[in-house]
Order: structure tokens, then C-alpha cells, then sequence
């Protein structure tokens, strides 16, 4: 009987030198696939990441720039002037989309993107500042070429104009920002199609932008890291008196 023992004895020591193997895959797994369920909950209510298409927000943010959005803006932290936003298009201010071929790369871009571990769909989006609130009236501008909320003049030290150029933006206007909606302007001023823009080529919508539009407001620049940093949203300017 002795041999036989033995023998049962090495396989049970076999199998039990096996296990830690066998532990240690099944915890990874558990691992991925926890960290997947947090990312997707953290995407779907928390932060998301999204990337710059175009020069629109230069110098503030440079094309194929990585953000980090807060979501918790606007429905539990209400928007700020000077906050940047990433809004969906409020109406034909992006050119229709390309459909995305379908093969196994697309695949898997649209499943990183669906737990937040890509930015597939940027494309969809846009990102500006909010400069004008509801209820508000914007005007584009003064002898000095500064923009004016409800009559008091701005001072931007995070717009782009051109050296020969003196306004805040191309063209005059003068609008009201209705309930429920946004005024939003990007700061390359000159390279922008913005509020002003859209407002000026006869938007059906008046170049404004529903709050409801809002996917959140961008708090950092995560890539590149030579450009890493916070992303503030200029109080001063939108705090004088009335404000």
C-alpha cells in the first residue's frame, strides 16, 4: 500500500504546484476585466479622454493634443464663463462623417472607445470656450476691439489674432444668448468656426450651442507630456463688476 501512497502524494503535491499558476492567470483575468468595468463607468460618468482635430483652440491646445474631460459638468457642476467645453455638434457645424470601414482594427478602436481607453470618436465633437451664458448679451466690439458681456468689456489673454488684426474676432455682432444655450468662441479668434461663425453664416440654430450638448468640461492636457497641464478658465476677465 505504501507505493500507492506515494504515488498519490506526488500527484497531489503536482497539483498543488500547479495552482499558483492557475491562481495567478484567473486574478489577472479578474483584474482586466474590473479595470475594464471601471474605465467604462468612469467614461460613461466620470472623465473621458478625447483628442484636438484642428487648430481652432491654438495656442490654448494644439492639434492632436489628449484632454481629459470632467462630465460631472454641466448636470452636477454647472458651467463657468471661460470653461472649455466638448459639446456634440448642436447642428451641421462638423461636415458630414465618413462612414468608418469596417474591419477588425475599427473593431477594436470601437471597443477601446467604448470603455474609455481610446478617443474614436473625437470626430464627433467639438471643443470651444464659453463666453457668453444664458440670459446675456455678447457684442463683438469696442473702439479697442474687445468683446462686451451685458455692456462690460473682456479682457482675453487666451486668444490668437493675427498680428494686423486689433478685434477679438472677425466681424461685429451683437446677440442675446437665449435660455438654455451657450455662446461659445474658440481661441485661434481668426481660424475658429465658432458661435460668431455660425452665427454670422445663418445658422438655423443662431450659432448657439444647447447646454444639454455638453458632454463636459475639459480639465486637462494629457498628451503630449511636454504639454501636460491644467486647463483654467480665465475668471478674471468675466468678474467685473455685474459679474
Amino acid at each position: 500500500m505504501m507505493p500507492a501512497d506515494n504515488a498519490t502524494h506526488r500527484a497531489r503535491l503536482r497539483t498543488r504546484a500547479g495552482s499558483p499558476a492557475l491562481k495567478f492567470v484567473r486574478d489577472l483575468v479578474v483584474i482586466v476585466v474590473i479595470a475594464i468595468l471601471i474605465s467604462a463607468l468612469l467614461k460613461t460618468f466620470v472623465v473621458r479622454s478625447f483628442y484636438i482635430p484642428s487648430s481652432s483652440m491654438e495656442n490654448t491646445l494644439l492639434v492632436n493634443d489628449r484632454i481629459i474631460v470632467n462630465e460631472l459638468v454641466p448636470n452636477l457642476i454647472p458651467i463657468e464663463h471661460g470653461d472649455v467645453v466638448v459639446f456634440t455638434d448642436p447642428g451641421n457645424w462638423l461636415p458630414p462623417q465618413q462612414p468608418v470601414p469596417l474591419n477588425l482594427l475599427s473593431a477594436i478602436d470601437a471597443a477601446l472607445t467604448a470603455v474609455g481607453l481610446s478617443t474614436g470618436d473625437s470626430n464627433n465633437h467639438l471643443i470651444k470656450r464659453v463666453i457668453g451664458l444664458p440670459g446675456e448679451t455678447v457684442v463683438c466690439c469696442t473702439s479697442t476691439g474687445q468683446l462686451t458681456i451685458d455692456d462690460v468689456p473682456i479682457g482675453e489673454p487666451y486668444i490668437q489674432v493675427p498680428d494686423a488684426q486689433s478685434r477679438a474676432t472677425k466681424s461685429p455682432f451683437a446677440v442675446t444668448v437665449p435660455d438654455g444655450k451657450l455662446w461659445v468662441m474658440g481661441d485661434n479668434r481668426y481660424n475658429s468656426a465658432d458661435s460668431a461663425f455660425h452665427y454670422l453664416n445663418g445658422s438655423l440654430e443662431g450659432g448657439f450651442v444647447p447646454i444639454s450638448s455638453v458632454v463636459g468640461r475639459a480639465v486637462v492636457v494629457s498628451w503630449p507630456a511636454k504639454h501636460w497641464g491644467w486647463l483654467g478658465n480665465y475668471p478674471e476677465p468675466f468678474t467685473p463688476t455685474g459679474h
